[in-house]
């Protein structure tokens, strides 16, 4: 026996949700932050910008969104292409996001990463406490 459907019951509202996502897990989604938390913690924090204006993790993104988010040392600029729900593999993502960073942004990271680089032959052990003020001596000139 079926029950006749109610005219207050309205499945509209419904779709509407299931086609919300939150800025948080769409950041997680296309592998910006390792983790959920990470990204929401992102956001409450502040790095997180959309509209010039810091994005609370619940915030909805909507396909053509223009999102900021500080990570590390650079500042990346993402479009949102698609919404998603699950994360998704690492080849996917372009699928869902449009990378507006500059490529300066890119270049600072790469030269942060260079300048602190120390490379040690393979089986040489642990520096000694010389070889140590050295390295420190090098890195931190006075």
């Amino acid at each position: 026996m079926t029950l006749p459907a109610s005219p207050l019951r309205s499945f509209s509202g419904k779709n509407k949700m299931e086609e919300d996502v939150r800025i948080d897990k769409w950041l997680w989604a296309v592998r910006v932050f390792k983790t959920r938390n990470q990204a929401s913690e992102a956001c409450r924090t502040g790095k997180v910008k959309t509209g010039g204006q810091a994005a609370k993790p619940s915030r909805v993104v909507k396909p053509g969104d223009d999102i900021f988010v500080h990570v590390g040392p650079i500042i990346r600029s993402l479009r949102v292409k698609g919404l998603l729900k699950n994360r998704v593999g690492a080849k996917l993502v372009e699928d869902y996001l449009l990378d507006l960073t500059p490529q300066e942004e890119y270049d600072k990271l790469k030269m942060l990463r260079e300048t602190n680089y120390e490379y040690r032959e393979k089986g040489l052990g642990r520096p000694t406490k010389r070889q140590r003020r050295l390295i420190d001596r090098l890195k931190k000139p006075n």
